[in-house]
């Protein structure tokens, strides 16, 4: 994603704090949204291998551009830090909006 995707991002968007432990997304569980990492490190869960996104990173945006709607991954706070969270109904309207931002979000995983 550049950096007007973020920036379009952040405006619709919230900073949450989360604490080292803290688990932000489930697997199996429907996705309501996805997330920016701001500050700090997570760690990704996921069948296929496990690895870890800092600052920039966009985590949540596969269940959200899938058919069934579902998480694929755990997604747990390696650090306390910040994350940006936008709703799904957000990320629809963006993609209504503009077509090959999907494409981008795709890609940014």
């Amino acid at each position: 994603m550049d950096e007007d995707d973020l920036r379009r991002l952040e405006a619709v968007g919230s900073e949450l704090a989360f604490t080292a432990g803290q688990v932000l997304i489930e697997r199996g569980k429907p996705g309501t949204g996805l997330f920016v990492v701001v500050d700090g490190n997570l760690v990704v869960e996921a069948p296929e291998g496990t690895r870890e996104l800092g600052p920039g990173a966009v985590v949540g945006e596969q269940a959200l551009l899938s058919s069934d709607g579902m998480r694929t991954a755990r997604v747990r706070a390696l650090t306390d830090g910040v994350v940006l969270a936008v709703e799904r109904a957000e990320i629809d309207r963006l993609c209504a909006d503009d077509p090959a931002f999907a494409e981008r979000l795709a890609r940014s995983s």
